[in-house]
């Protein structure tokens, strides 16, 4: 099964969640088919490797929450590390704590100081890719660490909004540009 398929098949949108006027994108039925969901989990890993199929970056870090369902599984693909980016006040380690602008405030996003090393290559993975600021805001953690992001991947770009400009030149793949 071909991952863009999947999506167009099994991602439903939901009106006026979780607010009225939002058009929420639900994975669960594409993360409850084995196929589809496995069909994904490899073209998102395909963002970290190279054209001979060999992994290219040492960790993969996921945004809470959905982010971490796709990007555990990506990492697993690839064989690295998995580490995960958290709201403010949920990792119990030393972090590193950013602050970025929602469409109605501020948030904190954080990620263990040791959970990166110094030197890696990271992949980022999430759902969807809207306005680009907590992209941007894993970015800025992961570059805290002292590692470089390598490349970013979701499974869907909100092609209205301006998520591609507001992450800046990383490499981007969606697999599905709606």
């Amino acid at each position: 099964m071909a991952a863009g398929a999947a999506l167009e098949r099994l991602v439903r949108d939901v009106a006026d969640f979780p607010q009225p006027g939002i058009v929420f994108k639900d994975i669960t039925p594409l993360l409850a088919d084995h196929a589809a969901f496995q069909a994904v989990v490899t073209a998102l890993a395909a963002a970290g490797r190279d054209e001979a199929g060999r992994p290219v970056v040492d960790k993969v870090v996921g945004m809470e929450a959905r982010g971490f369902i796709l990007a555990a599984p990506v990492a697993l693909d690839l064989g690295v590390g998995f580490v995960p980016v958290r709201k403010a006040g949920k990792l119990p380690g030393e972090t590193h704590a950013v602050a970025y602008a929602l469409e109605y405030g501020e948030a904190v996003l954080e990620v263990h100081r040791d959970g990166i090393q110094p030197g890696e290559r990271v992949l980022v993975i999430d759902d969807v890719l809207a306005t680009g600021g907590t992209a941007r805001a894993t970015a800025d953690l992961v570059r805290a660490c002292g590692a470089t992001v390598s490349a970013m991947a979701f499974l869907m770009e909100l092609s209205f909004l301006p998520g591609r400009a507001t992450v800046g030149e990383v490499p981007l793949t969606a697999l599905a540009v709606i």
